[in-house]
């Protein structure tokens, strides 16, 4: 992948830059899929926009990923499962009852385990048929909406999570921003998205439509402390796919002087390195893609025989939440 210096059509939302280089043309689906990288920053995103993201996320997105407008009963063991290592990686955070907002709660696996867990749980997911499916199986207080049009007065929560959300929407710092408000003073954010620096997945599937944006741990730093967030604690993935920033609400929303400072010297020039050099070649001559593809015909398997008599969601989640 060589990179080419160009113009964008939308300036950096990190640092507002608007010189950037090519990364890619293509998606993972061969189709045209434009990806360029701020030089000022590192950030990486699809210019111009792929999609209607509103459009595309409320009506199309579940269907093009999971084939289906409700989840499957696999769909809803996996999640389930997700679920319980997300409940392992908030540790102490999540140890007293909270009241809790779960940004893109999809089937709801994961805002019913916390509500188990005794918090008091709120959601907001713009599909609708996911969306409906969690309240009706679950018993969830969940908008159908996106998180910019929640309707939910400021500072009300301790704890928001966002779940490998942010790389999907059109206007991160928005996102954030409408977060922070939500947010009792010294509240919590955990946002969890892959990280552009991933090698562990094949070369040609690094860039697609659904993911806008890709951040690495530098990049998505920059963007909390530009909305007025402060890092306390930071997590990367066993196989280094996805990262998990801990992020505290300040007192007040630290301003932040000048463009300058949003800039982060070297960044673009490290991922632009990271991505040049996955290739094919060198990926194939790792262990990944034949540990991924013994996980994923274990994973069949063990769906298989563990679906195999389902009822309902609620009575699949329960069995494997208890």
């Amino acid at each position: 992948m060589q990179q080419h210096q160009e113009s964008c059509t939308n300036p950096c939302s990190v640092c507002g830059g608007t010189d950037v280089s090519i990364l890619a043309n293509h998606s993972r689906s061969g189709k045209s899929l434009r990806t360029v990288i701020c030089k000022d920053c590192g950030l990486v995103w699809s210019d111009p926009l792929p999609h209607d993201t509103r459009s595309y996320y409320e009506n199309d997105y579940r269907v093009e990923y999971k084939g289906t407008f409700t989840p499957k009963p696999k769909h809803i063991l996996r999640a389930g499962k997700v679920a319980l290592s997300r409940r392992k990686l908030l540790g102490n955070w999540i140890a007293k009852p909270k009241k809790i907002l779960d940004v893109g709660t999809g089937g709801g696996e994961f805002a019913y385990l916390l509500q188990t867990l005794g918090h008091e749980v709120n959601g907001v997911e713009p599909n609708k048929g996911y969306a409906e499916y969690s309240k009706q199986q679950y018993g969830l207080n969940v908008q159908v909406c996106f998180i910019q049009d929640i309707n939910q007065p400021d500072e009300s929560f301790d704890l928001i999570t966002i779940w490998h959300v942010l790389e999907h929407t059109e206007n991160p710092c928005e996102v954030l921003t409408k977060l922070y408000s939500l947010l009792k003073p010294k509240g919590i954010l955990v946002v969890e998205v892959p990280t552009i620096e991933a090698t562990c997945q094949s070369p040609k599937s690094t860039f697609h439509e659904a993911h806008i944006f890709n951040f690495n741990l530098a990049t998505l730093r920059k963007l909390g402390e530009k909305v007025g967030f402060s890092e306390v604690e930071h997590k990367i993935s066993q196989d280094g796919a996805n990262i998990t920033v801990f992020f505290q609400k300040n007192a007040q929303a630290a301003e932040i002087a000048n463009d300058k400072a949003l800039k982060i010297p070297n960044n673009a020039e490290r991922i632009i390195n990271i991505v040049n050099n996955h290739t094919a070649v060198k990926h194939y001559l790792t262990a990944w893609p034949y540990q991924r593809l013994l996980c994923r015909m274990s994973r069949m398997m063990s769906e298989k025989y563990a679906t195999a008599a389902f009822i309902s969601g609620k009575q699949l989640l329960d069995r494997l939440y208890a």
